[in-house]
């Protein structure tokens, strides 16, 4: 038993020893071997379920402390055969953990789209009801009219309820607590090569059902990392979405040497939902800090799954030599923001800036590649938990609501 737990770490290990060395994906490596066999495959399929109880940060979201694995997924583990089946089994797996941040790194054509990154509906439960909490902007569902308050019905013309208990029962599992609004979100975003039909009620009003494009056919406009602009007396910055963008950094400092002294500068993170990495927080971070200043906490808890003794550790900010603002810093965050975009919002909290919206996607944890051992294939999983200094997980922070 504790050589199986053991175990569980080296993917985490591997990732981290890749991560620093610059390597390739463990997958290139392997397509210069004999390609594995239909057992190697299956015998990824089965470790899934031991790697997620291993090195997942979150057990305590299951019953046991255990990923709620069906009989139904546990006999498709045992069919897989391919690339491709082994695909299939581990995208299907990780949707038990009804975790948007549980990923695979690769795809197929009718995959599910990534909620919030191909996503334009917030959606959560309300009752019997599933309210839409908020409305990508500039996006399809925006274009067609949605709004804030309304009410989601219908996917395909099957009642929402219906829809939502058919995508658990097709996973051998009740669709209880997160997972009705988990499943409603993915739902509502589609697959990947296919459009949407959805039907809306605002007040009493059932509305015409609407066809949409999902957000993988929409054309995305080249964009630069920044877009700056003046409000008033402020100095606008707004992230497009490029905060694993190296490029940012030196797109964010031209953007804030446009700041007069003490300008107020407001930075818009109201579209990260694709997270990012922390060289770009801290670059951002840096202009509005004089000496090194905590910003964020992190705990492994496969660590002390393996070892019996906790590791968790506080991350700094340090000032930029030559990059010093001293003027007041307002955040604007909401349901797009994501992963990194709540690690800045969290850091910017940190050192006395003011950070206003709605709640944030609640993306869970920093996320770890940990490729299967046969095949490379690459599970995503929110492996860290992050903190904000005062150890309020990030996924439970609250900004400021704006004012009207």
């Amino acid at each position: 038993m504790m050589r199986a737990r053991l175990s569980l770490l080296a993917p985490i290990a591997l990732f981290l020893v890749i991560a620093m060395a610059g390597s390739a994906d463990p997958a290139a490596s392997q397509s210069a071997a004999a390609p594995p066999s239909a057992e190697s495959f299956r015998a990824d399929a089965l470790s899934i379920e031991p790697l997620v109880n291993g090195a997942y940060a979150y057990p305590e979201r299951f019953e046991k402390g255990q990923m709620p694995m069906s009989d139904t997924l546990r006999a498709e583990a045992a069919r897989v055969q391919d690339r491709q089946s082994l695909l299939r089994y581990a995208e299907r797996a990780l949707l038990v953990l009804a975790d948007h941040h549980a990923i695979t790194g690769s795809s197929l054509a009718d995959s599910w789209a990534v909620v919030p990154s191909y996503a334009d509906l917030w959606i959560e439960r309300d009752g019997p009801d599933y309210a839409i909490e908020a409305v990508r902007r500039g996006s399809p569902a925006e274009a067609a009219g949605i709004k804030e308050g309304d009410r989601l019905v219908a996917i395909g013309g099957v009642p929402i309820q219906k829809a939502v208990e058919g995508f658990w029962e097709d996973l051998g599992l009740a669709p209880d607590g997160v997972r009705a609004a988990f499943a409603a979100r993915v739902l509502a975003a589609g697959r990947r090569n296919a459009p949407r039909s959805l039907t809306i009620k605002r007040g009493d009003t059932v509305l015409p059902a609407l066809d949409l494009p999902n957000l993988y056919a929409v054309p995305h406009p080249d964009r630069p990392p920044v877009s700056v602009s003046g409000e008033g007396a402020a100095l606008r910055i707004r992230m497009n979405d490029s905060l694993g963008d190296g490029a940012t950094i030196a797109a964010f400092d031209l953007a804030m040497a446009q700041a007069r002294p003490r300008q107020r500068v407001i930075i818009d993170l109201t579209d990260t939902p694709s997270g990012g990495n922390t060289s770009v927080a801290r670059a951002m971070l840096g202009w509005f800090v004089a000496r090194a200043h905590f910003y964020q906490m992190h705990n492994l808890p496969a660590e002390a799954r393996e070892t019996g003794i906790e590791r968790q550790w506080v991350e700094q900010v340090l000032p930029r030599p030559g990059k010093r603002h001293k003027g007041a810093v307002t955040v604007e965050v909401g349901r797009w923001t994501g992963s990194m975009g709540e690690g800045l919002a969290i850091g910017f909290d940190a050192i006395g800036a003011d950070v206003v919206g709605t709640r944030m996607a609640g993306l869970l944890g920093a996320v770890y590649d940990l490729p299967l051992e046969h095949s490379g294939l690459v599970i995503k999983l929110p492996a860290e938990r992050v903190m904000a200094v005062d150890g309020t997980p990030r996924e439970l922070f609250r900004p400021r609501p704006r004012r009207r």
